[in-house]
C-alpha cells in the first residue's frame, strides 16, 4: 500500500508540473523568436503608457513630464508583477510559447527563475533607463554643498568629476551591451545583458514547439506595409493643387473660360486666390489671378514649385499689382 501510494504521488507531481518534465532546456530557441518577444514587450509597455497618458489629456500640457521616468518604471514593475513574477514569462514570450529557465540550476530539467532572479531582472531592465533620465538631477544630491568646508571651486570640480564618471559608466554599459548582442548573434542565448547577469535563459514552454509562420497573414502585412511606404514616398512628389486645377479646367474648362472672360477685370481682383478674402497688398504671380502678399509669400516659401490654385499656371515671383482707382462725383 505504501509503494502504491508513493507511485500515485509521483504521478500527481508529474501531472502538476505539466510539460516542464518533457521540456529540454538545451533545445535552442530561434534568435528571431527571442528578439520578437522583446519587441512585443516593448510595444506592450508603450501601449500601456499611451493609455495611461490619455487619462490626463485634459490636464495642462506637460503635467506628467516631471514624473515621467518614475511613472514609466512604476508601470514596468506593474507589468513585471503580473507577468514575469507570476509564471517566469513575459507577455511577448507567452505569445511565442517561450519562458525563462534558471541557468544556475544544476538539474538538466526545467527550473523556473527564483524570486531573486526575477527581481534582479526587473531592476537591471528598468534601473538603467531611469538612471539615464535622472542622472542630471542626481548630481546636485551626490555632490557636496558649497556652504561648508568645501569651496565653490572644489564643489564645481566634484560635480564635473561625477558627471564625467557617469558619462564613462554609460559608455561602458553601452559597449558591454554591444558585445553581449554580438555574443548573442554567435551562440543564440541572452539577447540582453540583464538576462546574462541574472542567469535567465529563454527556453520553450511546450515540448516540440516550432515557430509557426502564417504566410497568408505575413504576405498581407508585407503588402500593406509596402503599399503604405510607397504612398508615403509618392505623396510629397505630387502637386495636389496643380492636379486639382488641371482636373477642374478639364471638366469645367469651357464654362470657366467664358465666365472668367465675362467678369475679367471685375471679380478676379476682388478676392485672393488662396484665402478667398479681399486681397491685402494684392500681388500677382504671372497669371490673371491676384493674391494677398502674405498668402502667396508664405505658400511660395513652403512650396518652391507652387502653382496657381485657380488655373494651374506655374507661379513666378510675386509682383505688386498697381490699381488705378477713378473717383467720380455722384
Amino acid at each position: 500500500m505504501a509503494g502504491l501510494g508513493s507511485e500515485n504521488d509521483q504521478k500527481k507531481t508529474a501531472r502538476s508540473h505539466g510539460p516542464h518534465f518533457d521540456m529540454n532546456p538545451q533545445t535552442p530557441v530561434l534568435r528571431i523568436s527571442q528578439l520578437d518577444a522583446l519587441e512585443l514587450d516593448s510595444a506592450l509597455e508603450q501601449l500601456v503608457w499611451t493609455q495611461f497618458s490619455l487619462c490626463f489629456q485634459n490636464c495642462r500640457p506637460g503635467f506628467l513630464t516631471p514624473l515621467e521616468p518614475e511613472l514609466r518604471v512604476l508601470l514596468h514593475l506593474l507589468l513585471w508583477r503580473f507577468t514575469l513574477y507570476s509564471n517566469s514569462a513575459t507577455v511577448g514570450q507567452s505569445l511565442l510559447s517561450l519562458r525563462y529557465h534558471s541557468k544556475f540550476s544544476l538539474s538538466p530539467r526545467y527550473r523556473p527563475l527564483s524570486p531573486r532572479q526575477k527581481l534582479g531582472l526587473a531592476v537591471l531592465t528598468a534601473g538603467p533607463l531611469w538612471l539615464q533620465e535622472r542622472s542630471h538631477r542626481l548630481l546636485p544630491y551626490l555632490g557636496l554643498s558649497s556652504q561648508g568646508s568645501v569651496s565653490e571651486r572644489e564643489s564645481g570640480l566634484l560635480h564635473r568629476g561625477l558627471r564625467n564618471a557617469l558619462t564613462l559608466v554609460a559608455g561602458i554599459v553601452k559597449f558591454t551591451n554591444l558585445i553581449n548582442f554580438l555574443v548573442f548573434l554567435r551562440n543564440g542565448r541572452h539577447p540582453i545583458l540583464a538576462e546574462r547577469i541574472t542567469g535567465a535563459q529563454t527556453v520553450f514552454s511546450k515540448p516540440n514547439v516550432a515557430r509557426e509562420v502564417n504566410y497568408k497573414y505575413m504576405n498581407r502585412e508585407l503588402l500593406w506595409h509596402g503599399f503604405a511606404e510607397f504612398l508615403i514616398f509618392l505623396f510629397p512628389l505630387i502637386n495636389t493643387k496643380k492636379l486639382k486645377a488641371t482636373i477642374l479646367s478639364a471638366v469645367f474648362g469651357g464654362e470657366s473660360a467664358s465666365g472668367e472672360g465675362a467678369r475679367e477685370g471685375q471679380e478676379l481682383w476682388k478676392e485672393c486666390g488662396l484665402c478667398g478674402e479681399w486681397p491685402t497688398m494684392p500681388h500677382t504671380v504671372g497669371c490673371q489671378h491676384v493674391f494677398c502678399y502674405y498668402c502667396i509669400k508664405s505658400h511660395s516659401i513652403a512650396d518652391p514649385y507652387l502653382t496657381c490654385p485657380k488655373c494651374g499656371a506655374e507661379a513666378g515671383q510675386p509682383k505688386l499689382v498697381k490699381l488705378e482707382v477713378e473717383m467720380t462725383d455722384s
